[in-house]
């Protein structure tokens, strides 16, 4: 699989300080999952200007996973075979999360180990929300799709194109019923779809190629899906 190169936020050390008697200390966790079979990749990185969220550290790190509080988290980077683990991992350490801030999503290098991990986040019950300024980008649009509720802030946006597979191969060179288009296909009914509105939209994020992408605000995504309104405050 030809994979992207990226240059990915390191987190930096605090300088430590004095602390009251009534003030929480937390510790940075980073914790490493095994990994999966490959499949095809779906990325668009950073070269491209995107709008700017500020990227949150968290309390802990589970690969591109950042835990906020015992209620949200938030998907700050590409996700890989290993990120369905990672997701795991922070829902048993932090059960009660039932919020994805998706702040900075370039995509994926694993659209299979993708498409498991946003039929996770389905199952779990989460919802996924984009903040002003936050990108979702190539395969990250779909676990956006897969919150069980969805919401998009303005300013936010979303970027689409095809997949590529590990031969240089993308969606038009396989046939319609193939494997390896039915599956999306299958993926986004399952995410509320109906299979007109899921064959109209695969064939628009197809329509751009692997090289090039989309862009779409969240009122022209709002035209595909569903978007809950975003609660005051």
């Amino acid at each position: 699989m030809r994979l992207p190169v990226a240059l990915f936020a390191t987190i930096s050390a605090f300088a430590a300080s004095p602390l009251t008697a009534q003030e929480t200390v937390y510790e940075l966790v980073e914790v490493s999952t095994p990994r999966y079979d490959s499949g095809s990749e779906r990325f668009l990185g950073d070269a491209i200007a995107v709008p700017e969220a500020p990227i949150p550290q968290g309390i802990a790190r589970y690969g591109p996973f950042r835990v906020i509080d015992a209620g949200h988290a938030a998907l700050v980077d590409v996700t890989d075979s290993a990120t369905p683990g990672a997701f795991n991992a922070m829902l048993r350490d932090y059960p009660a999360i039932a919020e994805i801030a998706m702040v900075e999503c370039p995509g994926t290098e694993d659209d299979l180990a993708n498409l498991r991990l946003g039929r996770m986040i389905r199952e779990k019950g989460i919802a996924t929300r984009v903040p002003r300024g936050g990108s979702v980008r190539s395969g990250a649009v779909e676990l956006f799709l897969a919150g069980v509720r969805r919401y998009a802030e303005p300013g936010s946006e979303f970027a689409v194109h095809s997949w590529m597979d590990d031969t240089g191969r993308q969606a038009s060179d396989y046939g319609p019923s193939n494997p390896a288009n039915a599956r999306y296909l299958a993926y986004y009914t399952q995410m509320g779809m109906s299979p007109v509105k899921a064959s109209a939209f695969y064939a628009m994020t197809n329509s751009v190629p692997f090289e090039s992408a989309r862009w779409l605000g969240a009122g022209e995504m709002a035209m595909w899906i569903r978007l809950d309104d975003t609660p005051a405050g």
